[in-house]
């Protein structure tokens, strides 16, 4: 399978900005038939706390772009976005992942919201750890502040993921953590990981971009650097399997 990572130097709460240059980059090469494609946490508005400025209407503007996206380049995508059920007052910091069709693989709804921004004061807390399949794979989807929390990923690895996907908004003061903590779930899942960083700046933070492909060993196969940057690389499913196979420590987990 083919995964692209399009990491991109959001412009602050503003949609349209925002989808224009993500075509630009991802129509700057050619995304093969079946792949998946990959944008940040937010990614059409940057990390806001402005609810009633960034949630999705109905009907929502980011879900018909992901839509529009998927069937274009014929492939499945993965974008953050903001939502808010009738009733509620807080947001739902949330991924949607699309087939090919524009049809509806997983909606996931961040689980551990972020103390140290408030975030967790204005979006609550979602409570299901999910997958999909595409391409060959079972992917559990996750969300930056998710990261940190290894229980998650054992979650997903329990229900058979063979790669997580983890979109963010990550800042640059703790981009060592980023790539550390990467590193580790993929390392201890024996999975894939793709981690799909923003770069540039917003009114509270730097971000380094960073965004990587890391494999079942623990090794970075793929960096986009600290620049606006799509870049492309080609998983298999196997590489997976056959270190499971060989080195079966999550078998270990089923054992007392």
């Amino acid at each position: 399978m083919n995964a692209l990572l399009c990491q991109t130097n959001i412009v602050w709460e503003d949609q349209e900005a925002n989808f224009s240059r993500i075509l630009e980059l991802i129509g700057s090469q050619e995304t093969p038939q079946g792949s998946l494609v990959v944008l940040p946490e937010m990614f059409s508005t940057g990390f806001s706390m402005h609810v009633d400025k960034v949630a999705e209407g109905d009907p929502s503007l980011v879900e018909a772009f992901l839509e529009d996206l998927a069937q274009k380049h014929e492939s499945a995508v993965i974008g953050g976005l903001v939502s808010r059920v009738d009733g509620e007052e807080k947001g739902r910091n949330e991924l949607l992942a699309l087939n090919a069709e524009g049809v509806q693989l997983a909606r996931y709804q961040k689980i551990r919201t972020f103390r140290y921004t408030n975030e967790f004061e204005h979006y609550q807390r979602g409570t299901e750890v999910m997958t999909f399949e595409w391409g060959g794979f079972k992917i559990c989807p996750l969300i930056c502040y998710d990261l940190r929390f290894p229980e998650l990923f054992r979650r997903g690895a329990a229900l058979g993921a063979q790669m997580f996907v983890v979109i963010a908004s990550w800042p640059a003061v703790r981009v060592d953590h980023w790539l550390a903590l990467l590193r580790a779930r993929a390392i201890e899942n024996q999975a894939y990981v793709i981690g799909v960083n923003r770069c540039g700046e917003d009114p509270n933070w730097a971000y380094p971009g960073a965004s990587v492909v890391i494999d079942p060993h623990g090794k970075v196969i793929a960096d986009a650097g600290k620049d606006e940057a799509i870049i492309s690389v080609e998983l298999s499913v196997d590489v997976v399997e056959d270190w499971r196979n060989e080195f079966p420590a999550l078998v270990d987990l089923e054992t007392s």
